[in-house]
């Protein structure tokens, strides 16, 4: 029965695991519920409700994750996706001073187009045309990324005017509390205890309650009301050129997440091949693509695959039965809203720190003796976390490898793949494009 729904191999996989590894992403990810509707929130004097941005979270989230565990019978997880949801509200709202219906409508222009894409298999051509190193270089760079998020998420680095980041003052309870986690979590992994930065996050949350970071209050709570932002679409600019070039964005930006987030995770999880190719990527991207068209309908924005599952995957989730339950403990935040979101980012904000250590593992997958190889793998490490953006990371990637082996001469030209032309090509434009 779990074979046939998650793929779950009974000589290879432990449902105890699995449900660990589920929890751990889940609690990785939770800080969407809070994040996503205070970003949000900047659109209430437009007429879009905070509270109902909440229950489109969680929908668009419960979607799209169940997606991945039933279809892709993979242990990701989905939730609308950050830095793309500040692109919606920011720059396509308050910047450009179209309404948030316009916006929606063109996450779900942009999803029939990935449905489209998937369809034809060009996401995966793209995704296994990405070269091995490169690959490699990917789940490095977002480990880095990915541990950047945690520092700042639990308040150990800072914004600073003069350096833009640095270390925080050690006086703040949050801060003290993120560094017990660091410890705690980091000793649960050196100790090879199972479900370990599960535990560490749980036990890191029991800490902060005499600390005052971690705040119980009630237990349940209805959902907000979805109507008002259920199916709210805006066709009269459907074909001008500003819909043109926010689709486009969209569609770049989660286009090279989704792909740099299932490449990297999938190392992790040894779901690659001898060659490199991902396996079953065809319908991991599937249902990333169906996932965001769901999500507009919802009211949501752009909803992806996360970069926190990794988190799952470093406790042993390798199956859809992983998806499976972080779908379930969404579900169970449209009730339980208050409890989920009393662990604070000082309690989860550490274990992305150990997961980014396990992911920089893959950077052995490069040959850095090789500088054409070396050059364009750690350019790509670099922009991940210093432009805050993976798909950025990719493409400035992407581009330098070009560059490396058309300077190196014809045997570095002839390793380049008609495909790779293309992105640099594509890379290239969409650059020039962003300058103008």
């Amino acid at each position: 029965m779990l074979q046939k729904l998650f793929g779950f191999d009974p000589a290879q996989h432990k449902v105890r695991t699995e449900i660990y590894a589920g929890l751990t992403t889940f609690l990785t990810m939770a800080y969407i519920l809070a994040v996503n509707p205070s970003i949000f929130s900047a659109l209430e004097p437009m007429g879009m409700p905070t509270s109902a941005v909440f229950t489109a979270t969680v929908l668009a989230s419960i979607v799209g994750t169940l997606m991945m565990a039933f279809y892709a019978k993979k242990p990701f997880g989905l939730a609308p996706g950050m830095g793309i949801n500040a692109f919606f509200v920011f720059t396509v709202c308050l910047g450009m001073g179209y309404s948030w219906q316009f916006a929606l409508t063109a996450v779900f222009i942009e999803g029939i187009l990935f449905i489209l894409l998937s369809l034809f298999k060009v996401r995966e051509l793209i995704a296994n045309a990405v070269p091995t190193g490169m690959k490699s270089a990917i789940g490095g760079g977002i480990g880095l990324f990915i541990a950047f998020i945690g520092l700042q998420n639990c308040g150990i680095i800072v914004a600073d005017k003069s350096t833009q980041v640095s270390l925080a003052n050690f006086d703040s309870p949050s801060v003290l509390l993120a560094l017990i986690g660091l410890v705690l979590c980091g000793l649960m992994v050196v100790r090879n205890i199972r479900g370990g930065l599960l535990w560490g996050i749980l036990l890191t949350a029991l800490i902060g309650i005499p600390m005052g970071v971690t705040h119980l209050g009630e237990l349940f709570s209805a959902p907000p009301s979805l109507a008002p932002v259920f199916l709210q679409f805006e066709w009269s600019h459907i074909f001008s050129w500003d819909m043109f070039i926010v689709v486009i964005t969209f569609l770049f930006v989660d286009l090279f997440d989704t792909i740099g987030t299932v490449i990297a995770v999938s190392l992790k999880a040894d779901m690659v091949d001898k060659d490199g190719k991902v396996d079953g990527v065809g319908r991991m991207l599937m249902s990333d693509a169906i996932a965001t068209t769901a999500g507009a309908c919802l009211g949501a924005s752009t909803t992806t695959t996360y970069v926190e599952s990794a988190a799952g995957v470093a406790v042993g989730g390798r199956t859809g039965l992983t998806a499976f339950v972080v779908a379930v403990c969404f579900a169970l935040a449209l009730f339980l809203g208050p409890l989920f979101l009393a662990i604070p980012a000082a309690a989860t904000g550490p274990s992305l720190v150990i997961v980014g250590v396990m992911m920089i593992a893959n950077t052995t997958g490069v040959d850095w003796d090789d500088y054409t190889e070396a050059i364009p793998a750690f350019v790509t490490m670099l922009m991940m976390p210093l432009s805050y953006s993976i798909s950025d990371g990719i493409m400035m990637g992407i581009i330098m490898y070009v560059l490396m082996k058309v300077g190196s001469g014809m045997k570095g030209i002839r390793q380049l793949s008609p495909t790779v032309w293309g992105l640099f090509v594509i890379f290239v434009l969409r650059y020039v494009q962003k300058s103008l």
